[in-house]
């Protein structure tokens, strides 16, 4: 999730908005580079750059920065345990940036980048950071020399979410805050809610299955479909492209064995059909809660996407 959407809301109900944000951090540090965080005049935020000190500090920065109207943006680097009392050890650079009414065409067009586009950044000449999307396609390496690619949080992890059933539903809420980005496929367009998470995508397709050839090579696959025999096109798709670190689908030990059968049937190797994962979630997270479903894959979710990670 990127800032510039809390930070029009912020604008909306308090008139300006500081982006507090880490361009760099060295050695132990309680987030990572691209953390955020939105503060208003008021003192409330959104986000998080790491808590404690550090971002009380910040947040007083911020605030003093709204309240003179600074329109330059400033840095500062820190030394968390000398400067601030926190044992972390590393240094981290941050960067207040202030944006008010004038900003507000600025802050919508950035906040139409969609997780497969990435922002470009430069300092501009009247101090403030210049920033651009990037269009798809564009090759990261052929950006100026002045520019860089500008990273908030964590690049988010693409899931294809097939079916909109109550686990879909709950699923997407428990997603809604992590670093991932939802494509929600369903073929019945009326069972998308009207208002969603910013990080989902609803597409009511026809042909469900087709999503998994336009799939990112390294997308995560949940199929919870409304009818077993879609379950399964899709499952067998999925696990046929062997390019997806995660396909799960939900169901029983029984509805496992039965899809088993059929993919060795058509074709499909055991040492591809054994990647499947079904039953979906944590093991030691029982309940057949739409939410405790939802929160246990979750967690399974994050897990696959470490691993991956460190991978990588």
């Amino acid at each position: 999730m990127t800032p510039f959407a809390p930070l029009l809301d912020a604008i909306a109900s308090e008139g300006s908005a500081a982006l507090v944000t880490l361009p760099r951090t060295a050695g132990s540090s309680p987030r990572d580079t691209g953390a955020w965080m939105v503060v208003r005049p008021s003192g409330r935020f959104n986000g998080t750059i790491g808590g404690g000190a550090l971002e009380w500090e910040a947040i007083r920065h911020a605030q003093d920065a709204l309240k003179k109207a600074q329109l330059a943006f400033a840095e500062r680097s820190h030394a968390l345990g000398p400067d601030l009392g926190q044992c972390c050890g590393g240094r981290v650079w941050v960067r207040i940036e202030t944006f008010d009414q004038r900003h507000i065409e600025e802050l919508r067009a950035l906040a139409k980048a969609t997780p497969r586009q990435y922002i470009v950044a430069r300092p501009g000449t009247d101090g403030r950071i210049a920033r651009r999307i990037a269009p798809v396609g564009e090759d990261p390496n052929a950006i100026a020399d002045d520019e860089y690619i500008e990273t908030f949080d964590e690049r988010p992890t693409t899931v294809l979410l097939f079916g909109a059933g109550h686990v879909g539903r709950a699923l997407v809420l428990a997603l809604a805050p992590l670093p991932f980005a939802i494509r929600w496929i369903d073929p019945r367009a009326d069972m998308f809610p009207k208002a969603m998470p910013q990080n989902v995508m609803p597409i009511a397709s026809d042909d469900p299955s087709a999503e998994i050839d336009a799939a990112e090579h390294d997308a995560f696959i949940l199929v919870m479909t409304h009818s077993h025999a879609l379950d399964f096109e899709i499952v067998a798709k999925a696990i046929a492209a062997q390019r997806f670190p995660y396909v799960g689908l939900i169901g029983s030990e029984t509805k496992r064995a039965r899809f088993e059968h059929r993919m060795r049937d058509i074709g499909l190797t055991q040492e591809m059909i054994g990647k499947l994962v079904c039953p979906i979630g944590i093991d030691a997270i029982e309940g057949k809660l739409p939410a405790i479903i939802a929160a246990s894959t979750a967690a399974q979710l994050l897990i696959a996407r470490e691993h991956r990670r460190t991978r990588s």
